[in-house]
């Protein structure tokens, strides 16, 4: 019977992890599922003043307000293309803290191990959510990191009322 275990236990590291793909432009990019709340159509906001543009507002969501930026426009200076496939996707993000993220043609998924994306050899400069990238069929898929979204003024300005998982 212990062996069984060990057994089943590579059996579910063998599938690999999941992804959620999307797009921006037409670049491919992907998140952890395990960091992934909740898939939602795109909802109205409310803007915050004095706020890059990329953000793109709150969202008052099951008794929570939560940030929400455009990942299209974080990244490359233009807003996510209003479509039907164009996703507000609620994440974890530092500690416990939740982040909204507009994504386009977010509507499908990948499984596959994590060591498959591997660094690219570029420094992301300003872009440090940036992460490793997978070659497949498609071409390169990248990684964004969560947790790595936010320059610090602009978690400070979101985040206000938590001071939790933000390194001083």
């Amino acid at each position: 019977m212990n062996d069984l275990q060990p057994r089943a236990a590579r059996a579910g590291n063998a599938k690999g992890a999941l992804y959620l793909q999307f797009r921006i432009r037409q670049q491919r990019f992907a998140l952890s599922a395990h960091e992934v709340i909740e898939v939602l159509p795109r909802q109205p906001l409310k803007p915050i003043a004095q706020a890059p543009a990329w953000v793109a507002g709150i969202l008052a969501h099951r008794g929570l307000l939560v940030p929400v930026i455009d990942l299209a426009a974080l990244s490359f200076g233009q807003p996510a293309a209003q479509r039907t496939s164009t996703r507000l996707v609620l994440v974890h993000y530092r500690g416990g803290l939740q982040l909204g993220l507009i994504l386009e043609q977010a509507t499908e998924t990948l499984r596959c191990h994590p060591d498959e994306f591997q660094p690219y050899g570029v420094d992301a400069g300003e872009a440090p959510y940036l992460g490793p990238v997978r070659q497949d069929e498609q071409g390169l898929l990248q990684r964004v990191e969560v947790n790595d979204l936010l320059p610090a003024a602009v978690h400070e300005l979101l985040y206000a009322d938590h001071q939790t998982g933000m390194a001083t």
